[in-house]
C-alpha cells in the first residue's frame, strides 16, 4: 500500500479560527491514504479512507483518539457550553415513567428519578401497591454504561427473561430469573441478537440469533443469516433446538412469538427490513408442521391474535395502508382471507387489550384511535387530548383497563388509563418537566416539494416569534424504511424553543406516514426523491422567514445521517450547520458489514446493475465530497455501533475534513461505550446534547440564555 499525505492546504484549514472569531480549531490529525481501488462495472472507484473500517486495529483507535482531542479541544472553548450542561441536567432532572403492564400478579412499571443513568424496573400489587425494585440496570455496570434491552414474561408471570445491552451493542445477554424470589435460572445465554422472547409455559422460550462473527470483528463483521432456537430451561444453550433457519431456509430476519393461549407459534421470516413470509405451527397437536402461510416477501403479515382456531392477520397485502384480515388456521392462505377491518386512507397499526382490536390510524403523522370488537364492529372513535402520539393500547384479554401514553412536541409524555368498558380516559401519570405548553405553538403545514409532492411538516415554536429570518431552527428528518416520524417531546428540544428557536420536523418520502406507496416512493432510484423533499423543507422555512441559511441546522441519524450527508454534498450552501449522526455514508459497501445487507430493498446495491451503482455512486455522501466550502459540521457516531459501524462515519468525516475550503469546522464526536443510540446512559445523552446545542449556537453566533420556559 502506497501512503499518500493530505494536501497541506487541507492540513491549514484547520487551524483556521471560526465563529465570532474567538474559536481556534486543532489541526486535524494527518489522516493517511492508501491506494485502495475497486472497479464496479468498468468503474474505478478509490477508497483511501478503507483502513479506517477495521475498527479494532490500532492505528484506527490511535485515529480515533486523535480526532476526539480535536473535536473536545474545540467544544471546550465555546463559553456556554458548561451553561447549557447544567440547563440539560436541571431540565433532565425529574422523575419520569413508562405505562405499567400485567404479568401474573403484579404490575410492572420503569422509573428514573431523573438522572439515574438507566429506568429500573419496578413492581407493585395492583395500583394501590407499594412499588419495589425488580431490575436495577444502574447496577448492571459502574459506569450505566450497560442497559436493559427487553424483558418477556411467561404467561402466568413467574418467570422472566431479560436482555442486557453492554456498550450499546445489539448483541445481547439473556438471564432467566423466578420472579418471586428474583433467582437465576440456568446459565446466561449468550450472543443473542435482534431477538424477542417467546415464552412457551414454563418449560422455555424461543429466541434468534446468528452465528457470531470471527473474533476482532464481532461489531463490524457480517451477520448473514438469522436461526431461531428454542431454549428449555435447565439445559445449557449448546442444546438449543434450531426449530427454523440455517441451511434449509436461509433468511436474514427470523423473528417468533406465541398467541396469547399459546396454541400457535407463528414466524416471520425475510432477507430485507420490508416485508416477510409468514409461518405458523399449530402447537396444540404433538409434531405438528410448520405450515407457510405466506410465501413471499413483497408485504409484510403477522399474527395479531387468535380465538380458537380463527386467526386476526395484519397484513399490507393488497392494502399500502393496511387492514385486517381473518382466515380459518386449518386452512390459513391469502385466498381465503376475509377482511375485517378494511384498508382505508389513513395509515393503521394495531394493538389488542381486554378482548377488543385498537386500530391506530396516522392522519397526517398524528394519532386516531379507533375500538373495535374482535367481529370487527366499531365500538367508539378514543378522545385523545390534542394533536399528537399515542401509544400503548395493550393488555391481555382478561384486564379491564388499559394504558397509553400521549405526546407532541409541546405536550410532555402523559400516561392514561382507559376503562374499555366505558370507553373513558383518565390522567394516571403526568409528566413532571419543568416546560410550559401554554407558550408555544406547533402546526402542521404542507409544502412543494421539486417534483410537486405535497409534503407535510410540523413546525414548533414559541407564540408570538417575528419571523424575520433570525431564528435558529433545527431541521430534523428520517425518510426511510417506513418509519414513522409522529411527534413526540423532547426534553433536549426545550434548549432551543426556551432560546427563541425553531424545531421543524418533515414526514420525507421513504417513510411510511402515508403507506407503502409513500415507503416506495423514497427507495432505490427514487432516493432522491427523499433529499429533494428535505431541501424544499429547508427551502420553505427561510422562503417563510422563519429562517435563513445562516441560522439553519439540518439534523438525522442513521438513515437520517445519510440524508444529512447527502443533502450537504449536493447542496453546501443550504444550511449553517449539519448534524449527521450514525450515518450510512459509504452507498457502494453499506452491505459489507453486519446485517447491512438486509438494507438493500431501501437501498439497492452497488452490485445490482450498472444503473443502481451509477445511481449509489452519485449521492454516497462519502465518494460525492468534492472541494467546497461546507457548513459546520459535527458528525457522531459511537465506538459499539453494530448497526451502521463507525467506520462510515470515520471515512466520511475525514474526506470531509480534506475537501472543507471554507473556514466552518469539521469535527468527529466518537462516543465510547455506546452504540447505535439505544442504552446509552443518561449521562451521556445530556453530554452528547450540551455539545449539539453548543456547537450549533456558536457556529451560527447565536447568544445562548439560559432562561426559564
Amino acid at each position: 500500500m502506497k501512503l499518500i499525505l493530505p494536501s497541506l492546504a487541507a492540513l491549514l484549514l484547520g487551524s483556521q479560527a471560526y465563529a465570532q472569531g474567538t474559536l481556534k480549531t486543532l489541526p486535524y490529525p494527518q489522516t493517511k491514504k492508501v491506494d485502495t481501488v475497486t472497479t464496479y462495472f468498468n468503474t474505478k472507484v478509490a477508497d483511501p479512507y478503507r483502513w479506517l473500517e477495521n475498527d479494532q486495529a490500532a492505528d484506527t483507535k490511535a485515529w480515533v483518539e486523535e480526532q476526539n482531542k480535536v473535536t473536545q479541544n474545540y467544544l471546550s472553548q465555546i463559553p456556554y457550553r458548561d451553561a447549557i450542561r447544567k440547563r440539560l441536567e436541571t431540565l433532565w432532572n425529574y422523575e419520569k415513567y413508562t405505562a405499567p403492564f400485567k404479568e401474573g400478579k403484579y404490575m410492572y412499571f420503569s422509573k428514573n428519578t431523573g438522572l439515574q443513568s438507566q429506568f429500573v424496573l419496578y413492581r407493585q400489587l395492583g395500583e394501590g401497591g407499594t412499588p419495589e425494585v425488580f431490575l436495577d440496570p444502574n447496577k448492571f455496570s459502574k459506569d450505566g454504561t450497560t442497559s436493559l434491552a427487553g424483558i418477556n414474561f411467561s404467561k402466568d408471570g413467574s418467570l422472566a427473561a431479560y436482555q442486557i445491552s453492554e456498550g450499546g451493542s445489539d448483541w445481547r445477554k439473556v438471564i432467566v430469573l423466578k420472579t418471586a424470589d428474583k433467582s437465576i435460572v440456568g446459565d446466561t445465554l449468550k450472543d443473542v441478537k435482534f431477538s424477542g422472547l417467546a415464552w412457551k409455559g414454563n418449560d422455555g422460550f424461543y429466541y434468534s440469533s446468528y452465528d457470531k462473527p470471527k473474533a476482532g470483528s464481532q461489531l463490524a463483521g457480517l451477520t448473514q443469516y438469522h436461526k431461531l432456537f428454542y431454549h428449555k430451561l435447565g439445559t445449557p444453550q449448546s442444546s438449543d433446538k434450531l426449530v427454523f433457519g440455517g441451511d434449509k431456509t436461509p433468511r436474514r430476519y427470523i423473528g417468533a412469538s406465541l398467541t396469547e393461549d399459546e396454541r400457535f407459534l407463528v414466524i416471520t421470516a425475510a432477507n430485507t427490513t420490508t416485508g416477510n413470509e409468514l409461518y405458523m405451527q399449530d402447537l396444540s397437536k404433538p409434531n405438528s408442521a410448520i405450515v407457510q402461510v405466506v410465501s413471499d416477501e413483497k408485504n409484510e403479515h403477522n399474527v395479531l391474535d387468535n380465538v380458537g382456531g380463527k386467526l386476526y392477520i395484519y397484513t399490507n397485502l393488497n392494502a399500502p395502508n393496511f387492514k385486517v384480515v381473518t382466515v380459518d388456521a386449518a386452512n390459513p392462505k391469502p385466498a381465503n382471507w376475509k377482511d375485517l377491518i378494511p384498508e382505508n386512507k389513513n395509515v393503521l397499526s394495531v394493538s389488542t387489550a381486554g378482548g377488543k382490536i385498537f386500530a391506530n390510524y396516522l392522519k397526517d403523522a398524528t394519532s386516531l384511535i379507533e375500538q373495535y370488537d374482535m367481529n370487527g364492529k366499531k365500538e367508539r372513535s378514543i378522545a385523545l387530548p390534542s394533536v399528537g402520539s399515542a401509544d400503548g393500547f395493550d393488555a391481555k384479554k382478561e384486564e379491564k383497563v388499559t394504558y397509553y401514553t400521549f405526546n407532541s412536541y409541546i405536550y410532555p409524555p402523559t400516561i392514561f388509563k382507559y376503562d374499555i368498558a366505558s370507553g373513558k380516559s383518565t390522567v394516571f401519570k403526568k409528566s413532571g418537566v419543568k416546560f410550559d405548553p401554554s407558550k408555544y405553538e406547533s402546526k402542521q403545514v404542507f409544502y412543494t416539494s421539486k417534483d410537486g409532492t405535497k409534503v407535510p411538516m410540523l413546525i414548533t415554536h414559541k407564540k408570538g416569534l417575528v419571523l424575520n429570518g433570525k431564528n435558529p431552527t433545527l431541521l430534523y428528518a428520517y425518510g426511510g424504511f417506513g418509519v414513522n416520524i409522529t411527534p413526540g417531546f423532547s426534553t433536549s428540544n426545550i434548549v432551543l424553543l426556551e432560546n427563541g428557536g425553531i424545531y421543524a420536523v418533515p414526514n420525507l418520502r421513504g417513510g411510511g406516514e402515508y403507506g407503502e406507496t409513500w415507503h416506495q416512493a423514497g427507495t432505490k432510484l427514487k432516493k432522491q426523491n427523499v433529499f429533494d423533499d428535505f431541501i424544499a423543507a429547508a427551502e420553505y422555512l427561510t422562503k417563510n422567514n422563519y429562517t435563513s441559511k445562516e441560522y439553519l441546522a439540518i439534523s438525522g441519524g442513521s438513515n437520517g445521517g445519510l440524508l444529512v450527508g447527502a443533502v450537504m454534498t449536493q447542496r453546501p450552501d443550504l444550511c449553517k450547520v449539519a448534524f449527521p449522526a450514525v450515518g450510512v455514508m459509504d452507498m457502494l459497501r453499506y452491505n459489507q458489514f453486519t446485517a447491512g445487507a438486509g438494507w438493500a430493498y431501501d437501498y439497492g446495491t452497488a452490485q445490482d446493475s450498472q444503473e443502481m451503482f451509477e445511481y449509489l455512486y452519485k449521492y454516497s455522501p462519502y465518494h460525492a465530497l468534492k472541494p467546497a466550502a461546507y457548513p459546520a459540521t459535527l458528525v457522531t457516531t459511537a465506538d459499539h455501533d453494530d448497526r451502521v459501524v463507525p467506520a462510515h462515519s470515520f471515512k466520511f468525516g475525514t474526506r470531509l475534513q480534506e475537501m472543507q475550503k471554507g473556514p466552518a469546522p469539521v469535527l468527529i464526536r466518537i462516543e465510547t461505550k455506546a452504540g447505535h443510540g439505544a442504552g446509552r446512559s443518561t449521562a451521556q445523552v445530556i453530554s452528547e446534547q450540551t455539545d449539539k446545542w453548543a456547537f450549533m449556537f456558536q457556529n451560527m453566533g447565536v447568544p445562548y440564555s439560559a432562561a426559564t420556559n
